[in-house]
C-alpha cells in the first residue's frame, strides 16, 4: 500500500523511508528541540515535535495533507540527512526524560512515538541505505500527489507541481553523490526502473494531466521544469546503471537484521524461532492449498491447480473486475456485521502509472489533514519487456484478484485508514507502521474466507491462499536473504516451488526482498493479531466466537497502527509490550 508511511512498499519501505531524511531546517530543528525539552505538559511536547518533524519531512507532510509545504523536497546532502537522524535521537531522549503528569492515553503516545523514532532512525544510523538502496529516495519523489489526488483546482496543483520539479535537478545530484557504485543487480533495476519512470511521467502522464489548465504561461513554464526534471531523472537512471550489478551486497545481517524488527515492531523474538514459525505458517497453507486443489482439480498437481485458478481470468481485465469487487466486498462486511465501516467514502480504481508498477497492487489513501478526497486503488499491468507468456500469468485470475481487493479495500487498508483517520491520537492518525497496516490487511483475507466469502467455494478458497503463500515466502524470503545467505535466485525459486506463485512474480517478489527487508511485516503482523484475536477473544467471553470479531476488530483499529505488541499490552492489559503468535 502506498500512504506515505511512517503511515507506509517496494512501496512500502519506499514510504517509510520518504520520512527519513529532512530539507534544510536547521534553525527550525533548534527550535523545536528547545522546545520539547522544555515541554511542560505532554501537548506542547507532542505540537512541539509535529511542528519540527513537518519541515524536516516535506513530502510525509504533504501526503498527510499539509499543503502548505507542497512542492519541497527533502535535503539528502549528508548535512541534511544528519540533521534528520539528529533530530530523532533528540526526540527520543527528551521522550523518555520527559516527566510531566500524564494521562495513561498521553503515556501511550509517547511510547508510540519514541518507537517511530527508533525504527526511522534505525534506517539512518545501522544502514547505508542512503548510500546503496534507491528505495531510500523513489518514495519521496513521488509526485502523484500532485496529479492524482484533488486538493485543489488544477491550476493550483500544476504550480506545485512546477515547484516540485525545480527542485528535481538537485535533487537528483544529491542522490547522484550519494549512492556508491557498484550497487546490487536488484537495487540497479530498481532505481533505473525508478527514476528512468519519472522522467517519462513528467512529461508524459504528468503533462497530459494539467492539458486542461489553459494559462499559456503556466503550461510554459512546466515545460521547462518537467524537461529540466527529466533530464536530471533520465541522468541518474544511467547513473545507476552505469556499472554491472553485483549479485550480492544487499544482504543486512543477522544483527541489523534483528534489531531491525525490534526498532520497527517491537518484536524481540530470536530469528530462528522468527524462521521457525514462518515454516510452520507455510505449511498450514501449502496443507490446506492440497486439501482444496483435490476438490477443485482433482488429480492435478499444486502448480497446476495454480495455474487453472490463475487462467480464470477476469473479463475485460483486472482493473475493470476490481471495480465489480468493490461493493460486493463491502456488502458482505455489513452482512456479517465484522467490523464498523466509519464514514460514506469510496475508494476508486485505475492502472498504476508507469514509475510505480514494483507491486502488483496498492491503494494510495489521502491523509488526516485532507478532507473529502478519494482513495485510489492501482493495478499494475505486465512489464512489456517481459514475453507474452510470462505476461499472461502475471495476470490474475479473478479469485487471486478478489484477494487483493480484501487486502487492499474491503477491509484492508482502506478500512485501516478510515478508522485511523477518526484516531483520538494524532499519531495514530499519522504513524500507522508497515506491520500493523500489511499485518491487517494480510489478516483479513482469511478472515473474510473464515467468515463465509464464498461460500467455501474451493477456487475461491485457492485465491485466498495463493495471497497468503506469497506472504509466507515474503517473509522466508527476508530472514533468508538478510541472514542466511539466501541468493535472489534461491529466493525466486522458492516463490515458484513452495508458493506457486508465477514467474514474472516470483522474478518481482525475490528483487523487492533484498531493497524491502521489512516485507516479512505481512505475515508478522498477521500471526500476531490472530494471536491477539484468539486470546483477546477468550479473556472476553467469547473464544472461537466470531460475534466478537466485531468488538475485537474495531478495538484494535482505534489505535490507529502502533507496533503490534503495544496494542497487544494494551488490549490484554498486560505490564509490557511483548510480540505473541
Amino acid at each position: 500500500m502506498t500512504r506515505k508511511f511512517a503511515r507506509f512498499g517496494g512501496a512500502a519501505l519506499a514510504g517509510a523511508l520518504l520520512v527519513l531524511a529532512g530539507c534544510n531546517a536547521s534553525d527550525n530543528k533548534s527550535a523545536t528541540a528547545s522546545a520539547t525539552s522544555s515541554a511542560k505538559t505532554w501537548s506542547e511536547f507532542r505540537d512541539a515535535f509535529l511542528a519540527g518533524y513537518f519541515p524536516l519531512n516535506p513530502t510525509f507532510a504533504v501526503y498527510q495533507g499539509k499543503h502548505e509545504y507542497d512542492g519541497q523536497l527533502p535535503d539528502w546532502s549528508p548535512e541534511g540527512i544528519e540533521k534528520q537522524a539528529a533530530f530523532l535521537e533528540k526526540t527520543i531522549a527528551d521522550a523518555k526524560a520527559f516527566d510531566g503528569d500524564m494521562t495513561d492515553a498521553e503515556k501511550f503516545e509517547r511510547d508510540y512515538l519514541v518507537h517511530v523514532a527508533e525504527g526511522q532512525l534505525f534506517f539512518l544510523r545501522d544502514t547505508d541505505f542512503a548510500q546503496k538502496n534507491p528505495a531510500f529516495y523513489v518514495g519521496a519523489l513521488d509526485p502523484n500527489v500532485y496529479i492524482a489526488r484533488p486538493y485543489a483546482d488544477p491550476a493550483t496543483r500544476m504550480k506545485a507541481f512546477i515547484a516540485y520539479a525545480q527542485k528535481v535537478p538537485a535533487a537528483a545530484a544529491q542522490i547522484k553523490a550519494n549512492l556508491k557504485l557498484p550497487l546490487p543487480a536488484t537495487f540497479v533495476k530498481f532505481g533505473t526502473a525508478g527514476f528512468g519512470g519519472f522522467a517519462d511521467y513528467y512529461t508524459g502522464d504528468a503533462k497530459a494531466a494539467f492539458a486542461e489548465v489553459k494559462d499559456a504561461a503556466l503550461q510554459k513554464q512546466f515545460d521547462e521544469a518537467a524537461a529540466k526534471a527529466a533530464a536530471a531523472m533520465k541522468d541518474l537512471a544511467a547513473y545507476v546503471g552505469s556499472q554491472p550489478g553485483t549479485p550480492d551486497g544487499y544482504a543486512l545481517g543477522a544483527d541489523k537484521f534483528a534489531k531491525m524488527i525490534l526498532a520497527n515492531e517491537a518484536v524481540d523474538t530470536p530469528l530462528d524461532e522468527l524462521e521457525r514459525i514462518g515454516q510452520a505458517d507455510l505449511k498450514r497453507n501449502q496443507d490446506a492449498l492440497k486439501a482444496a486443489c483435490a476438490t477443485y482439480a482433482a488429480g492435478a498437481t499444486i502448480a497446476d491447480c495454480m495455474k487453472k485458478m490463475n487462467a480464470d481470468k477476469p473479463e475485460g481485465g483486472p482493473v475493470a473486475e476490481a471495480r465489480r469487487q468493490l461493493p460486493e466486498l463491502r456488502a458482505f462486511l455489513v452482512e456479517k456485521d465484522l467490523v464498523s465501516i466509519p464514514g460514506t467514502e469510496q475508494a476508486q480504481v485505475e492502472e498504476s502509472p508507469p514509475y510505480n508498477r514494483q507491486n502488483s497492487a496498492y491503494i494510495d489513501i489521502p491523509g488526516p489533514y485532507e478532507k473529502g478526497l478519494p482513495s485510489v486503488y492501482y493495478i499494475s499491468p505486465p512489464d512489456p519487456a517481459w514475453d507474452k507468456a510470462t505476461q499472461d500469468a502475471f495476470v490474475p485470475g479473478k479469485k487471486d484478484l478478489l484477494f487483493t481487493s480484501v487486502h487492499e479495500v474491503w477491509p484492508g487498508h482502506f478500512l485501516n485508514f478510515l478508522h485511523s483517520n477518526r484516531a483520538e491520537s494524532i499519531f495514530g492518525k499519522l504513524f500507522v507502521g508497515y506491520a500493523f497496516a500489511e499485518g491487517w490487511a494480510h489478516y483479513t483475507e482469511e478472515m473474510m474466507w473464515d467468515a463465509g466469502l464464498g461460500n467455501g467455494d474451493p477456487e475461491t478458497h485457492i485465491g485466498q491462499l495463493s495471497n497468503a503463500l506469497l506472504r509466507d515466502c515474503r517473509y522466508l524470503s527476508a530472514i533468508g536473504l538478510h541472514t542466511k545467505g539466501m541468493t535472489v535466485a534461491d529466493s525466486e525459486k522458492m516463490f515458484k516451488e513452495q508458493c506457486y506463485q508465477d514467474e514474472g512474480n516470483a522474478r518481482q517478489q525475490a528483487a523487492r526482498g533484498t531493497y524491502d527487508p521489512l516485507y516479512l511485516n505481512y505475515t508478522l503482523g498477521k500471526l500476531m493479531i490472530r494471536k491477539l484475536r484468539e486470546d483477546w477473544t477468550a479473556k472476553n467471553g467469547g473464544a472461537g466466537n466470531r460475534s466478537k470479531w466485531k468488538a475485537f476488530h474495531d478495538e484494535f483499529l482505534s489505535y490507529g497502527g502502533p507496533p503490534i505488541p503495544m496494542v497487544r499490552a494494551a488490549m490484554m492489559k498486560e505490564e509490557a509490550p511483548k510480540a505473541v503468535f
